[in-house]
C-alpha cells in the first residue's frame, strides 16, 4: 500500500512500527468526508491474530475481560480488553467467533508484538491446546461514512448479498474476504481484511468511486468525537477499564475468573471518565491539568472538533462531577472554562450537543 499513498502525495509518518500517512492533504476534508460521504482508510498496520482449538473458547474465557459466551451466531464480534494481573489494560481488542473452535483477534499496531508475547506466555502457563496464528498476510482497509456500504458493494458487487443482512459488530466472509460492520469513526460502513496482495486493486476501485482516501489524522478527530478511546492515551496498563470509561466491556456479574479479575476495584471505578467542551479560546490536548473545585482532573485525548467547530477533550474526572458542570482546564498559563458532556461528541454525521 505504501506506493499508492505515495501515489497520492500522502504526508508519511512513523507511527507503531509503520509508515502511515496522516493525510493527503486537508485533514478537515478527510474528516467530512468520512462524516457527510465515505472515506476509506489504511489500517493494515493492525493486526488479526487466529486462535484454534478445542480449547479457544475456555482460553479467550480466561484471557479477555470480556465474556466470550455471548459469542454464539459465528461473525459475531465482541469489544473487550485484555487485562495484566494489576488490572490494566495490556490492549483494547475485537474479537469475532469464525466457527467451533475457531476465533479472531484485532488488535493494534504498537501493542502486537506486546500482545503475542503476552497471548503465548498465557498459553503455555495454562498449558492451552490451542494454535495462534498472527495474520501477517493479511491487509485492512476501513470504509467509513454514511455511503459507506454503498461504496463496497459498488466496488465488490458480490459482497453485497453476505454483508447487507449484517448487523453492526458482525462479520461474514466472501472468499478470501472477511467483511465486517465495525469501525472507529462513529460512522456505518464495513472494515475489510483481504490478502495483502490485493489490497492496492480494491484500495485503487474504491478511489475511483469517490471514496476520499483519510489518514491517521482524521481518523483520530472522528474517534474523539464518537467517544472513542484510543490505546496509550485514555488508557494504558497503568488504568484500569473501569477508569476509562470501559466498564461495559468487563463481565463482572458472573463467577468467571479472567486475568485482572481480582485487581479491579471493589467500589467500582475511582474516576469518572467524560468529555470536555472548551468554553473559551484555546486547544484541548491530553495531559492538560482540569480543576474541579478542590479536586483535579486530567484530560486524555484532546482536539478541534471539525463537526462542533470547538475543542473538545475526554478526561478522567473525580466522581463528584458529573455532565453539565463546568470546570477549568489548565492550558498554558490560562485557566480555561470547559463543559462536562456525556460523549459521544458525534455520529452518524451529526453533532450530539
Amino acid at each position: 500500500m505504501y506506493a499508492a499513498h505515495q501515489a497520492l502525495s500522502a504526508r508519511m509518518v512513523e507511527f507503531g512500527g509503520w509508515e502511515m500517512p496522516v493525510n493527503y492533504g486537508s485533514q478537515i476534508e478527510e474528516h467530512h468526508a468520512v462524516r457527510r460521504r465515505a472515506g476509506m482508510f489504511d489500517i493494515s498496520h493492525m493486526l488479526a491474530i487466529d486462535i484454534e482449538g478445542s480449547a479457544t473458547r475456555r482460553f479467550l474465557s480466561r484471557l479477555i475481560a470480556n465474556d466470550v459466551a455471548k459469542l454464539i451466531e459465528p461473525g459475531k464480534a465482541l469489544y473487550s480488553c485484555m487485562l495484566n494481573a494489576t488490572g490494566g489494560v495490556i490492549d483494547d481488542l475485537i474479537v469475532y467467533f469464525l466457527g467451533k473452535h475457531e476465533f479472531r483477534l484485532i488488535v493494534n499496531a504498537g501493542t502486537a508484538a506486546k500482545d503475542l508475547n503476552w497471548i503465548q506466555s498465557c498459553k503455555e502457563d495454562w498449558q492451552a491446546d490451542i494454535a495462534i496464528k498472527p495474520r501477517h498476510d493479511l491487509a485492512m482497509i476501513a470504509v467509513q461514512g454514511p455511503q459507506a456500504r454503498e461504496q463496497v458493494w459498488a466496488a465488490l458487487p458480490e459482497s453485497r448479498g453476505v454483508t447487507e443482512p449484517l448487523k453492526p459488530f458482525q462479520a461474514a466472509s466472501l472468499h478470501e474476504y472477511f467483511i465486517a460492520r465495525t469501525g472507529y469513526t462513529g460512522e456505518d460502513g464495513f472494515e475489510l481484511l483481504l490478502p495483502s496482495h490485493q489490497a492496492p486493486g480494491l484500495w485503487a476501485r474504491l478511489l475511483e468511486l469517490g471514496v476520499a482516501p483519510c489518514g491517521l489524522g482524521a481518523r483520530d478527530t472522528l474517534r474523539l468525537e464518537a467517544g472513542m478511546n484510543l490505546y496509550g492515551q485514555d488508557m494504558d496498563e497503568e488504568t484500569s477499564p473501569l477508569d476509562a470509561g470501559l466498564a461495559w466491556t468487563v463481565a463482572l456479574g458472573d463467577e468467571r475468573e479472567f486475568v485482572g479479575k481480582a485487581a479491579l476495584p471493589r467500589d467500582g471505578r475511582r474516576w469518572n471518565f467524560l468529555g470536555l467542551v472548551l468554553l473559551d479560546k484555546g486547544v484541548l490536548r491530553g495531559h492538560q491539568t482540569v480543576y474541579c473545585g478542590a479536586e483535579t482532573g486530567l484530560t486524555t485525548s484532546g482536539s478541534f472538533s471539525p463537526t462542533l467547530q470547538q475543542s473538545i477533550a475526554l478526561a478522567r474526572l473525580p466522581l463528584a462531577v458529573k455532565p453539565g458542570d463546568t470546570v477549568a482546564v489548565a492550558i498554558r498559563d490560562r485557566h480555561v472554562p470547559a463543559k462536562v458532556v456525556k460523549p459521544p461528541f458525534a455520529r452518524h454525521g451529526q453533532p450530539l450537543l
